[in-house]
């Protein structure tokens, strides 16, 4: 068990990553405007999802050999980038009826829009940069056994990122909300959601790891 000042230290770092907008933090507001706060909630949840099967990988050493792979690594960031190009491109292309009918939340809709944000954070490789990089820091084998500590630290991750993740997605429902009141919003908002996911994927190509 992580002693107090560790744990202190440690929470305002991920509060810190959690806040800075990145692809999941991005995705979560687009979707939130685009379908409402309860898409928003179920992008958080496909997220927090994928964090802990990074924090699993992490127990396993499976995050170092990723890290310590050049070629796997960018595999993995170019996948992600790819996917989140795609999802732009899906959404541009998908007719408005399609993307605006009463069952937005359909048990199909649900489990695409959560397999889309758990899909993004999977291959996120800033996720798994922290949990190999930055998380390994906090872990003393003399406070006890490093696996516990691991799935205690990323525990702790998934909380305050759920937290910060809701804030978000409450407050772009809200706005998106506000702008489907506009005629203008829900004939473009398709299109401007799609040219935000193609924006989100090529910044994650072109700039690395910056931003959560």
């Amino acid at each position: 068990m992580p002693d107090w000042p560790t744990l202190s230290l440690f929470t305002v770092a991920v509060l810190l990553l959690v806040t800075t907008p990145g692809p999941n933090t991005f995705y979560i507001i687009t979707r939130s405007i685009q379908q409402g706060p309860a898409a928003g909630v179920l992008s958080c949840f496909g997220i927090a999802v994928a964090t802990l099967c990074h924090i699993c990988a992490a127990s396993l050493g499976l995050s170092v050999f990723l890290l310590s792979s050049g070629f796997v690594f960018k595999l993995v960031q170019y996948a992600g980038a790819s996917f989140l190009c795609f999802l732009g491109v899906k959404t541009i292309l998908t007719p408005v009826g399609a993307a605006t009918g009463s069952s937005l939340l359909s048990d199909l809709k649900s489990v695409t829009i959560f397999r889309h944000a758990f899909i993004i954070n999977l291959l996120n490789p800033k996720t798994t940069l922290f949990f190999t990089a930055f998380l390994p820091q906090f872990i003393s084998p003399q406070q006890g056994n490093v696996t516990t500590q691991v799935f205690i630290l990323g525990g702790l991750v998934i909380l305050l990122g759920a937290a910060s993740d809701l804030t978000y997605a409450a407050v772009a429902g809200i706005l998106g909300k506000q702008l489907q009141l506009t005629p203008w919003f829900c004939q473009s908002r398709r299109y401007l959601a799609g040219v935000v996911y193609i924006g989100i994927g090529m910044s994650a190509a072109l700039a690395g790891v910056t931003g959560y």
